[in-house]
């Protein structure tokens, strides 16, 4: 898959944002497991995050993202 587009990833009701932050994580989360593992990436975490939402591997509804801000 060659660079999918937001509108290809998200899906009707979900936040731009919590999409953002969710790829984010999740390339954070590649970069941690492969140095601590002694790996060396073929490809940018980031790329790697992004193309897991787009196949739907990793789904934003599983993502620890929550935007919403209920203080009173």
């Amino acid at each position: 898959m060659l660079r999918p587009s937001m509108r290809e990833i998200l899906k009707e009701g979900e936040s731009y944002y919590e999409m953002v932050v969710a790829i984010a994580r999740k390339a954070r989360k590649i970069a941690e497991q492969a140095e601590k593992d002694g790996i060396l990436l073929e490809e940018k975490s980031v790329t790697t995050a992004v193309n897991m939402f787009a196949s739907g591997e990793e789904k934003l509804s599983n993502a620890d993202v929550n935007i919403n801000n209920n203080k009173q």
